[in-house]
Formats: C-alpha cells, sequence, structure tokens
C-alpha cells in the first residue's frame, strides 16, 4: 500500500512529466528538414523559383514573346500563384510580361528603383506593386518567411524601358534606371545568384567573396552579355558557385554561346555546370 509521501511524488513526478511533453515540440514531418528549392528554367533570364517553404518568385517574365518559352508556359495562368517578380532591367526581353504577371496575382515587382518610378508614373503598376530599392539594399519580402532576403547587386549593362502610348500608339523610349542582378538568400541559408544581363566586371570578386553565392544563374549568350570564355572566368576565378546554370543564350542570332562552349572554357573546377532546358527543372 502506498504512503501518502509515496503517492504525493508520483503525482507530482506524473505532473512534471506531462508539462514536458507539452513543452516538447511535435515531431517533424518526413522530409521537412530536407525541404529543397526548385528552380524551372523557361528561357531567356526567366525562372521561376520555388522555395523550401513554397513562395513562388518568378525572374525577368519574358514568355508570351519567347521562342524558347514552353508552349504550356505561353498561357501565364500555368505558372501557379506567383508572390514576387524579381526583374533585373527594363528591357523587353526581361520585364515584358511583368505587368499582366503582377496584376494577375497581386504581386510586387521587385526592380531598379527608378525602372519602378517610371513604371508607376506611367500608369503601367500601381505604387503598391512597385515598392523602392536600389543596389546593396536588402528586403526581406516576406513577414512570415524572415529568413527569405532579396539584396540588388551590381550589373554591367544598360536599361532602357518601351512603352506603347495608348494616346498616341506610338513607342515611346523611357530611363529604365541602371540594371542589377540579385542575390536570394533562401530560408535554409542557401544563396542564388541571378546575374542578370551583365557584362564581366571585377566586382563580381567582391560578390563572390563576400555573398558567396551557392547557384549562379549566368548569362552566356555573349553580344549583349557575357559570352562563355567571360561567363567562364567569372565563374571560376571570381564567384566560384557549387552550382551553375546557363542562361540567356539561344533566342536570337546574336546570343550565340552555347552550354558546352562554357563548360570547355571553364575546365576542371568544383562547380557543377547543370545546363538546363527550357522546361526542365533543377532541386538543390
Amino acid at each position: 500500500m502506498r504512503t501518502p509521501l509515496l503517492r504525493l511524488f508520483t503525482v507530482l513526478a506524473s505532473g512534471l512529466l506531462l508539462a514536458a511533453c507539452a513543452l516538447t515540440p511535435p515531431p517533424a514531418a518526413p522530409g521537412a528538414a530536407q525541404a529543397k528549392a526548385e528552380l524551372l528554367w523557361l528561357g531567356q533570364s526567366t525562372f521561376r523559383l520555388t522555395t523550401p517553404s513554397g513562395k513562388v518568385i518568378v525572374t525577368d517574365p519574358w514568355l508570351r514573346p519567347n521562342p524558347k518559352t514552353p508552349a504550356e508556359y505561353k498561357d501565364l495562368a500555368k505558372l501557379g500563384k506567383v508572390d514576387l517578380i524579381l526583374v533585373t532591367h527594363g528591357h523587353g526581353d526581361h520585364i515584358a510580361d511583368a505587368p499582366d504577371l503582377a496584376l494577375m496575382n497581386k504581386a510586387r515587382v521587385i526592380a531598379p528603383g527608378d525602372l519602378n518610378m517610371v513604371l508607376n508614373t506611367l500608369g503601367v503598376l500601381p505604387p503598391e506593386l512597385t515598392p523602392r530599392m536600389n543596389k546593396s539594399g536588402t528586403i526581406v519580402p516576406f513577414p512570415d518567411v524572415p529568413g527569405l532576403k532579396i539584396t540588388m547587386v551590381k550589373a554591367e549593362h544598360s536599361s532602357l524601358f518601351a512603352w506603347k502610348n495608348p494616346a498616341t500608339g506610338k513607342i515611346e523610349s523611357h530611363y529604365g534606371g541602371e540594371p542589377v542582378g540579385f542575390i536570394i538568400e533562401l530560408e535554409n541559408g542557401q544563396k542564388i545568384y541571378h546575374m542578370g544581363d551583365t557584362g564581366l566586371f571585377g566586382d563580381m570578386k567582391f560578390i563572390g567573396e563576400y555573398y558567396k553565392p551557392d547557384v549562379l544563374l549566368i548569362p552566356i549568350g555573349g553580344n549583349f552579355t557575357t559570352a562563355p570564355v567571360d561567363a567562364a572566368y567569372a565563374t571560376r576565378e571570381f564567384l566560384k558557385p557549387r552550382f551553375a546554370i546557363p542562361m540567356h543564350y539561344g533566342t536570337n542570332p546574336l546570343n550565340r554561346g552555347t552550354p558546352e562552349q562554357y563548360m570547355q572554357a571553364l575546365g576542371q573546377t568544383n562547380t557543377k555546370v547543370v545546363p538546363l532546358q527550357p522546361g526542365e527543372k533543377f532541386s538543390f
């Protein structure tokens, strides 16, 4: 028979055990800790990035006019719900579908601040969808995902926004701000460097050393951007990512660079090149 003291000890021990169980978080769902990011390449500089927490970010949306876009994605709705749009500069092959995609999803467009001001003042997009930021600026676009960050960095290119004036029916050229690239830091700490349209420049070394990108989205077409040899030099000497995905090639006769030329120029490195076809995905 239990003594009163033993019964008291048993009750107290049971209470402490229940409290400890209540404070212990439930086990993670299978595979939750290993959630991966997914990149779907749709040609040129357009990617649909799905982050580990499920946020969807589209870069440089040029889909309907792009000859390399898979037929399915000529319909913007087939992208699914889009949470954020990143635009590196004002050229048509990077921004053409951004306004419609933004309005369709009520998604903000993160672009060079001066370009967003132009989109706003021309009435292309409303102020709530055209926030302002600039190079070296970092934002946390989703309050519920504090680990997901977007930083603007330099790109060596130009930027002009061609707009058809509805009153005159004529095409007008408007200043498109300075071109940029984006460092996308994911919830799991991995970093993607979307280089936009850029030529080779010395500060790529700083970007490599400071941001330490894991995945590089690098233009290789030449003429308008780095050619395969320049892209290989930047990859090998400056950026040194774990993965590199070639982009911005093969959409017109002037974008002559190929992944094969890029890989040949790159030679033996620790970077794994992932040459995708439009419509193919890469998870990491």
